[in-house]
């Protein structure tokens, strides 16, 4: 099996004054034919959003989305839930947007900026009925002397 290597700084990167963006993989004005996908993951973003700012209501379909906030508040809301739904820096969020879905995310903080990143992968079954969910994980301690 050949070995190919992209190394961060080769990341396609755009800076729209209100976000910051690191893509690994050819996404929207970044686009590299060696760079498509990695068999069903589509979208590695590295994403850092000013405060306030974020993407308006736009579609999705046949598409797992991922999004992992390092720091920050995101917040999200969609055509199955209009309230906008808080994901802290120790949640994880997952929508399948399945037979379509609209939805909107955005920095939820007044004054610090929203670092995460974002995961599209393709489902192995498409045209599903739309799902969101997010999980909750507690840091864990180092197993300092643990013997694997």
């Amino acid at each position: 099996m050949k070995t190919l290597v992209h190394k961060a700084e080769d990341r396609g990167f755009e800076n729209h004054g209100w976000l910051q963006a690191n893509h690994s993989f050819s996404f929207a004005n970044n686009y590299d034919k060696h760079k498509m996908n990695f068999g069903a993951l589509h979208v590695l973003n590295d994403d850092i959003i000013a405060p306030k700012m974020g993407f308006g209501t736009h579609p999705h379909q046949n598409m797992e989305i991922i999004t992992i906030p390092l720091a920050g508040v995101l917040k999200h809301r969609d055509n199955m839930n209009q309230d906008w739904q808080a994901v802290l820096p120790n949640e994880v969020q997952v929508m399948n947007a399945g037979t379509g879905i609209e939805h909107s995310e955005i920095n939820g903080s007044e004054n610090d900026y929203l670092s995460l990143f974002q995961i599209w992968t393709t489902p192995n079954i498409q045209n599903v009925k739309p799902r969101y969910e997010q999980k909750i994980f507690q840091k864990k301690t180092a197993l300092i002397g643990y013997k694997f």
